[in-house]
């Protein structure tokens, strides 16, 4: 979670559910915000979360333990113990919400803190303006929403400008776009202004409506065949389905926005609500 658009407003109720070997989080309502399989807590259980991690096809895979990951919204922790425990990076995530902390420590099995696994509890808005972390993230996860998810709580140019001066000159940024009230055509201008249109690319959207967006510090052309090679390289080593990525994953510049969309979509989260 970030900051509530009504700061006033009472802070959701957080708990979970499980459905068979699937347990989700839940802040107040039916909607999924998070989701991890109970025998295989340390995997991405999501299709839009492994998504999240397409910065690796920008990076060789023997670089990846020496690099900093950091999550900007913890949900069920799927991408800061996937960073922390596969990936053996130093990770650091932001959390507005201490409930969801406690919650993912007692029933999502996030790792206590380490040398290498930071939380930091506070506002993503004013963490990512921190000068300690200016220059130094080479992979920045952005998904930030509240019980409503209706649309991205930070989702502006400025915001999407001090996430840039984060990176590393290698760095990326991957970002959820969902929501009721939420346009990607808009969402897309703001992380262009930021990043300019050559460093973004994105997927086609899942079934239930996630949208990932990524954001190069230094855009890059690699060859598709360098790519489709980094691909299968991230599967085998890893475990994400990398290779089916690169059916649906584009330079933004080459792709209409319309193309990226698909059809339209109804409201949600993550997957239906529960019954």
């Amino acid at each position: 979670m970030a900051r509530k658009k009504n700061p006033a407003a009472e802070p959701p109720e957080v708990n979970f559910s499980d459905d068979g070997e699937v347990r989700h989080l839940h802040l107040g309502t039916p909607w999924i915000q998070g989701s991890m399989r109970v025998d295989a807590p340390f995997d991405i259980e999501l299709e839009y979360v492994q998504r999240m991690m397409a910065w690796l096809l920008f990076v060789e895979p023997a670089s990846v333990a020496g690099r900093h990951a950091m999550q900007l919204g913890l949900g069920a922790g799927a991408l800061t113990k996937f960073c922390h425990k596969k990936l053996r990076m130093r990770t650091t995530v932001v959390e507005l919400h201490p409930q969801v902390l406690a919650l993912c420590r007692g029933w999502f099995k996030l790792p206590p803190e380490d040398a290498r696994l930071s939380v930091v509890l506070g506002d993503a808005a004013a963490e990512v303006r921190r000068p300690a972390w200016q220059g130094g993230i080479d992979a920045l996860q952005v998904d930030l929403y509240d019980h409503e998810a209706a649309a991205p709580v930070l989702d502006d140019a400025g915001f999407y400008a001090d996430c840039r001066a984060l990176l590393t000159d290698e760095g990326c940024m991957t970002v959820n776009l969902f929501g009721r009230a939420s346009s990607y055509a808009r969402s897309v201008e703001k992380i262009a202004a930021a990043f300019g249109a050559d460093a973004l690319w994105a997927f086609k959207p899942t079934r239930e409506g996630n949208t990932v967006v990524l954001a190069q510090r230094t855009p890059s052309a690699p060859k598709r065949t360098v790519l489709a090679a980094r691909a299968e390289a991230i599967q085998a080593r890893w475990g994400l389905p990398a290779a089916k990525w690169m059916r649906v994953f584009r330079p933004v510049a080459r792709e209409p926005v319309s193309g990226l969309l698909g059809p339209p979509r109804g409201p949600g989260r993550v997957e239906s609500p529960l019954p």
